[in-house]
């Protein structure tokens, strides 16, 4: 499935975030610049794109046509995603970040009963409500399962405090990033493509950005040279590329419930980009016994969530619904 493959390879451009969070964080950067830095880095590069595009006009007319909803949803999509991301990684090991966010592969398959999709029928199109799907739940816990395992490797070595600021922030990000990226995917009605609800989303959220920048600087000063050049590097490989890549995995399974929970599934492959790249730039220590059975399961899984997709596709079954109140 084409859709799974853009989101394993998004997942390998997000891993970037944690490592390099981690990194700056270590090296002394406040997690308010990490977070805002990144996007203001990425406006320029998605303005050009899309005015390349001819796209910036229809983008500009879409926004003033629902400017509320989407700053409010851009918010829960990109500030309370990203700004709690930055913060855990201040606190915790980018093990246990990445580890906890794949909370989001729950969180995005238990969502689908708060949608209405249309649905073509004899006596013509009507709004339905998913129910949730068991099977993708049943296989996303299954990968859940692994996350856990790499966990215990070095959850000895952390603090009670450490613990909770470092996943409780997480877990609320792993529900905004699906329920602002899905409310944004039905505000848009498929009328903007992926580049344009992208620039949409992080033109909408810079003023909070600029508040978080401004506090940053009273409170610890303007950026260092090192944090600058991260922030713009994780602007590119997540902000930018793994952001397009997964918004357009989900964008072209929106109304199918089931392959939308196995492209978020994907997001599991994270785990294993992150322990890589912790060993080779940070020298952390490499997968015990345990954590390697982790991610085995998490590989198992996710070859699990693609065969099921398939299978759905090649019978030709939709999805169980129930009619919307």
């Amino acid at each position: 499935m084409k859709e799974i493959s853009l989101g394993i390879l998004a997942s390998m451009f997000f891993a970037v975030t944690f490592i390099l969070n981690r990194s700056m964080d270590l090296s002394g950067g406040s997690w308010m610049w990490s977070s805002s830095l990144r996007f203001f880095f990425m406006v320029p590069f998605l303005f050009i794109i899309v005015q390349m595009r001819g796209n910036l006009k229809q983008l500009v007319i879409e926004m003033k046509k629902q400017p509320t909803q989407w700053i409010g949803w851009s918010f829960v999509g990109f500030v309370l995603f990203y700004a709690p991301i930055t913060y855990a990684a201040a606190y915790g090991p980018g093990w246990l970040v990445a580890g906890t966010w794949q909370l989001v592969i729950v969180t995005g398959v238990l969502l689908g009963p708060l949608f209405l999709y249309t649905v073509e029928t004899p006596k013509g199109p009507i709004k339905v409500r998913n129910k949730i799907p068991l099977h993708a739940l049943g296989i996303s816990s299954f990968i859940l399962l692994g996350v856990v395992l790499i966990q215990f490797q070095n959850a000895n070595n952390l603090s009670i405090l450490g613990l909770l600021v470092g996943v409780i922030p997480v877990m609320i990000a792993a529900i905004a990033y699906p329920l602002g990226n899905r409310k944004m995917m039905e505000i848009c009605g498929g009328r903007l493509d992926t580049f344009q609800r992208v620039l949409g989303m992080t033109l909408a959220t810079i003023p909070f950005w600029l508040i978080i920048a401004i506090v940053g600087f009273v409170k610890v000063g303007a950026p260092p040279t090192d944090q600058l050049l991260q922030s713009f590097i994780v602007a590119i490989t997540s902000g930018v590329i793994a952001t397009l890549l997964f918004f357009i995995a989900t964008n072209r399974v929106r109304d199918d419930h089931i392959k939308l929970a196995s492209v978020e599934a994907t997001q599991s492959m994270q785990v294993l980009f992150v322990v890589i790249g912790e060993v080779l730039l940070l020298s952390s220590p490499f997968p015990s016994k345990l954590a390697t059975l982790g991610l085995f399961i998490i590989v198992v899984g996710m070859l699990a969530h693609s065969y099921y997709s398939n299978k759905i596709k090649s019978e030709k079954n939709l999805p169980v619904y129930t009619k919307a109140n």
